[in-house]
């Protein structure tokens, strides 16, 4: 069947292919069977046997005519259906026609399009045949169209750029190619494109020319470069200035320093104070330098480390508590107990930051207090630190002008109160560096509140807070002590704590008022004055389990001369939460504890002595080398080592400090310690320190700890010390606590070594 189907299909195909040989046959077909039938008809009918039977015949007649009448009626009516499609087949092939002169149409409109384009567009076959080239492309090549078709011609390529592959497989790449005008930048765009259906695909290349981008990119980069040489010059000079600087800042903030522990008079005291305050306000200026230098270059990395709230905190008003008791004024901190114990982040950066905006609030508080409130910030782990006085306060128009660079308040505060107006720019840096935000509110003569808001996450820790915070349900508590900063946030811890509290500011008053209930605790404020609190006190030793005074540390004196029976404890404001819960809950005491009974008010005592060199105990003494070159700072370590009781060898450069550890360690006497100067002539601090370290490498023995002494401050020669093999480094000027925590902490350790 499919044979005969086949080859039917060959015979009309091969019809079509001749029409009139298809008319011949067809005619001589019909004439054939008309003659045929008509003359078989006739001679049938006619013949001597036929039978001829008029009636018979006329009936066949009909009958054929019949036949012949039908098939001429299916004839017409076939006929009248083929005229109708054909009418079907002329207004499709119409609208054929239109719609190919539609695409005819779009398709010249495209290729006018594409020619007329500023990019340049180029297709080649699979064997690199240029197919098609509109007249960006003729006039970069410099050669006309008819030419490029068919050729490999390929533009001259001066530079080739980086190639990149999309995703969707364009391949992307820039390429410097030279032109009439001459070299451009293009930026190719290139991939496989199908024009035909069944044809083969061919490579579609449309370049956009980016010379003025390029350039400009490029001019960026070497402006990029240039501004980043000139901030690591600026980074190195400041350094180097710093360096500079420090070094004879530590001889006179070291050498005033020890000129204060001897006997002086009160005006040789007066002006050696003038001297270390001048002093340090020269180093905080030379910190201030150094910070906004490396914020400016975006040196500033963030530690991701646990530390605990409270202690920074109260740390901080520690710190800064003689500063603000010296003018007469109170600093308190509360931090909320629905905070964590701990939390992670940049521990330093936030202390930086704090007390920046803390000291700045006692700078412009003269009346009242500073404090500083830590609470749950607005979002999940965020944390808001508040830092409210009651100073002079910031006019609104210069509330967002005090965070620039160099710029305070007025002219006039700064000529009265002194600064860079450097601090709240570097703090606002660091905060939004941490992810924060610091927002100010402030009233003109009623103070300014600055908030400080830093997602800081809790620390897996466990506890709820850094101590066990007491249960004072249902007990009351009363505060005999003046309106102040520091009263209000004790009560409001002591609510926290679930206590009833009352603040009485007269010391009668609060003795009237004992009868009325049975106290807890009352807490008397040193402020109302010896006399008042002594009496106050003794009238409480019937109506309060606990009777505790609280002063500062500069009215030490007239607390020991204060010192009996009627009371419990003692606390030093500002106060620790720590320790306040500690008096509360702990046991009440029969008769007054003398300071040098009681643990606590000796703790509180020590932390508000002043320093003085501690005399390290016979036979603990360290035998320590010291690298310094210069004369007055290696006079300031010998005596500042001397008067802790060590031992001091000092050299002047690198080849005699390694020349005298070399022969200490060989005659049996190693140094406990070296204190290595960075900067020497002839061999500096880290090269020695290599040599030292190679020495004991090679040769067993114990190992020598070596602490730098350093005035740089960069982050990259910290490093250079850590990658030598130092142990540690020490910061001119020299913090003589640190120098002497240090010590004390080596001493210890080799006492238990031995």
């Amino acid at each position: 069947m499919g044979r005969f189907f086949r080859i039917k299909l060959r015979l009309r195909r091969f019809l079509r292919r001749h029409p009139r040989l298809s008319l011949i046959v067809r005619s001589l077909m019909i004439f054939s069977a008309a003659f045929g039938g008509a003359f078989g008809f006739i001679s049938g009918a006619v013949g001597e046997k036929s039978g001829y039977d008029p009636n018979s015949f006329a009936i066949g007649v009909s009958f054929l005519f019949a036949l012949a009448c039908l098939w001429i009626v299916t004839l017409g009516i076939r006929l009248r259906l083929l005229r109708a499609k054909l009418r079907t087949i002329a207004s499709h092939n119409e609208a054929m026609a239109d719609r190919n002169w539609e695409l005819q149409e779009a398709e010249q409109r495209a290729s006018n399009l594409f020619a007329a384009q500023g990019d340049l567009i180029v297709l080649r076959d699979l064997e690199g045949r240029i197919t098609y080239a509109n007249d960006a492309y003729c006039e970069l090549a410099q050669a006309s169209r008819d030419a490029l078709i068919g050729s490999t011609t390929a533009l001259k390529i001066i530079e080739q750029g980086d190639t990149a592959l999309e995703a969707s497989g364009t391949r992307v790449h820039d390429q410097k190619i030279e032109g009439p005008l001459g070299p451009r930048w293009i930026a190719w765009r290139e991939g496989l494109v199908r024009n035909d259906a069944g044809s083969p695909a061919e490579m579609q290349s449309v370049g956009r020319d980016v010379t003025d981008r390029t350039e400009s990119e490029r001019a960026l980069a070497e402006a990029r470069d240039q501004a980043d040489a000139a901030n690591r010059a600026k980074s190195r000079f400041l350094a180097m200035a710093s360096h500079e600087i420090r070094t004879p800042l530590n001889g006179i903030i070291g050498m005033s320093g020890l000129l204060m522990d001897t006997q002086l008079t009160p005006e040789q005291t007066t002006y050696v104070k003038a001297v270390k305050t001048s002093g340090d306000a020269l180093l905080a200026l030379i910190e201030e330098l150094l910070d906004y230098s490396k914020i400016e270059a975006g040196k500033i990395d963030l530690e991701h480390r646990a530390f605990a709230l409270s202690g920074l905190i109260e740390d901080i008003t520690e710190l800064l508590a003689p500063r603000a008791q010296a003018k007469g004024i109170e600093i308190a901190a509360y931090v909320d107990e629905r905070l964590p114990a701990q939390v992670i982040g940049d521990a330093a950066r936030l202390r930086q930051v704090l007390l920046n905006l803390a000291g700045n609030a006692i700078k412009f508080t003269t009346i009242g207090g500073v404090a500083l409130i830590v609470e749950p910030g607005i979002w999940p782990n965020e944390i808001s630190f508040l830092v409210r006085d009651t100073g002079i306060g910031i006019p609104p128009e210069a509330q967002q002008r005090i965070f620039r660079e160099f710029e305070q308040a007025d002219d006039r505060i700064a000529r009265s109160y002194g600064g860079t107006g450097l601090g709240l720019s570097i703090s606002d840096r660091i905060v939004k560096r941490m992810g924060g935000r610091i927002a100010l509110a402030s009233t003109p003569g009623a103070g300014s509140t600055f908030e400080v808001s830093i997602p800081l996450a809790a620390a897996d820790t466990g506890e709820a807070n850094g101590f066990a915070a007491p249960d004072l349900s249902e007990q009351s508590i009363m505060l005999a002590a003046p309106q102040s900063i520091e009263v209000s946030l004790i009560s409001r811890r002591l609510q926290r704590w679930g206590a009833q509290t009352c603040i009485v500011s007269d010391a009668e008053v609060a003795a009237a008022l004992l009868p009325e209930r049975t106290w807890h605790a009352v807490l008397i404020d040193h402020a109302l004055g010896a006399a008042a609190i002594e009496t106050l006190a003794g009238a409480a030793r019937n109506h309060a389990i606990h009777r505790i005074v609280m002063f500062t540390p500069a009215t030490r004196q007239d607390l020991l001369a204060s010192t009996t029976a009627n009371f419990t404890g003692y606390l030093i404001k500002p106060l620790r939460a720590s320790s306040l819960a500690a008096r509360l809950t702990a046991a009440p005491e029969i008769a007054a504890p003398s300071l040098s009974m009681s643990s606590l008010a000796i703790e509180a005592l020590g932390e508000a002595a002043p320093t003085v060199p501690a005399a390290t105990p016979p036979g603990t003494g360290l035998s320590i080398l010291v690298a310094e070159d210069n004369e007055i700072n290696a006079l300031l370590m010998r005596s500042l080592l001397s008067r802790l009781g060590h031992n001091v060898v000092v050299t002047t450069d690198g080849e005699q400090a390694m020349e005298s550890w070399l022969s200490a360690r060989s005659a049996g006497t190693p140094y406990d310690l070296v204190l290595m100067d960075i900067q020497m002539p002839r061999l500096d601090g880290i090269e020695t320190t290599k040599r030292i370290r190679s020495h004991e490498a090679e040769q067993p023995g114990r190992r020598t700890p070596v602490l730098a002494l350093t005035a740089n401050t960069l982050v990259e020669d910290r490093y250079a010390c850590f990658e030598a093999g130092m142990d540690g480094f020490l910061i001119k000027p020299l913090d003589r606590e640190k120098l002497e925590q240090a010590l004390a902490g080596l001493a210890a350790a080799r006492h238990v070594a031995a």
